[in-house]
């Protein structure tokens, strides 16, 4: 079988998850690589250890840099600090306002406070990126490529994480505005308000997109191991929490040899796992990729590789 329905024009987000070291990142350039035969497509990449560099052998950073020798295809690596360090430069006043209304901390408290980081915002502001660029609407299909499974669940939950650190600012907020209301006898809105009803419609964005099985397909990626199943099982289980599924899987680094003693046993080991992967997938399309003899980098390897998932479709 091969990776079916990515070509509709209404899909957009094609999420990559699973375990370090299954190849998430090669089979999420692949597939940006395949789909910019036809539309204009942004690769993303979400994990802290970045990979695109390596793979697409040029350098890409946290900027849209277009892949040399393909004009459909961009990709950027987005770090998270520096999302998170635009985030507050943007909206340093409306921040400092907000502890300055609803605390009791002077300014050098406030401006320290500024300085930290917030446990979560990491993921936060990397979605909050994704999505930015979802609604400008320059390309036509984004590919992420997700940090190993943990982090990629933080990035799944992180509307929810957003939206206790908004309901927490409300709650502060509401104090001010009681206060101002008793003294003046009305409230108008003013930017911090503004900020937190526009946080709360990026979570709303969030959160429609994901749950939108026409718009985003989150595709596991695992490899014939104990290890890589369970942790391909709990990673499902997880997503479906988060109202987020998926309707086929990539089965990396399968052994199709068996040329030598090595491969017959190693194939042989495989097989059972194989059947595991069946049996508990049983409504995911499995899309099967051989182990290949030479390192998936470059162009013409993920090419290769983008033949594996997709076949003939005219995708390719």
């Amino acid at each position: 079988m091969n990776i079916t329905g990515l070509e509709n024009n209404d899909l957009k987000l094609i999420i990559f998850g699973g375990k370090g070291g299954v190849g998430k990142s090669s089979c999420a350039i692949a597939t940006a690589l395949a789909l910019s035969v036809k539309f204009k497509t942004l690769l993303i990449s979400t994990d802290p250890a970045h990979s695109l560099s390596d793979c697409l052998e040029q350098p890409i950073g946290f900027k849209v840099t277009q892949i040399i020798g393909n004009e459909n295809l961009s990709a950027i690596e987005v770090i998270a600090d520096e999302a998170l360090s635009n985030f507050k430069k943007d909206h340093l006043d409306e921040l400092k306002k907000l502890l300055e209304t609803s605390t009791n901390l002077d300014n050098n408290d406030i401006n320290e406070m500024l300085t930290l980081s917030i446990p979560g915002i990491d993921e936060v502001m990397s979605f909050k990126t994704i999505i930015d660029f979802i609604e400008e609407g320059k390309f036509e299909k984004y590919v992420v490529d997700t940090a190993p499974t943990g982090h990629a669940l933080r990035l799944m939950s992180s509307p929810k994480m957003l939206n206790e650190w908004i309901k927490v600012a409300a709650r502060m907020r509401w104090k001010y505005r009681y206060m101002i209301t008793s003294f003046a006898g009305t409230y108008h809105q003013d930017e911090v308000d503004a900020l937190l009803i526009s946080l709360k419609r990026t979570v709303k964005r969030i959160e429609n997109i994901l749950s939108d099985r026409v718009k985003c397909e989150f595709i596991p990626v695992c490899i014939p191991e104990a290890m890589s199943i369970l942790e391909t099982m709990r990673l499902l289980s997880e997503l479906e929490s988060f109202q987020i599924s998926a309707s086929q899987i990539v089965i990396n680094n399968v052994i199709l040899s068996q040329d030598c003693d090595f491969c017959r046993r190693r194939k042989a080991g495989q097989s059972k796992y194989l059947l595991q992967i069946n049996e508990s997938f049983p409504g995911l399309n499995k899309v099967e990729i051989p182990l290949f003899a030479e390192e998936i980098k470059g162009l013409p390897a993920l090419q290769k590789l983008g033949s594996s998932l997709f076949g003939n479709q005219d995708i390719n």
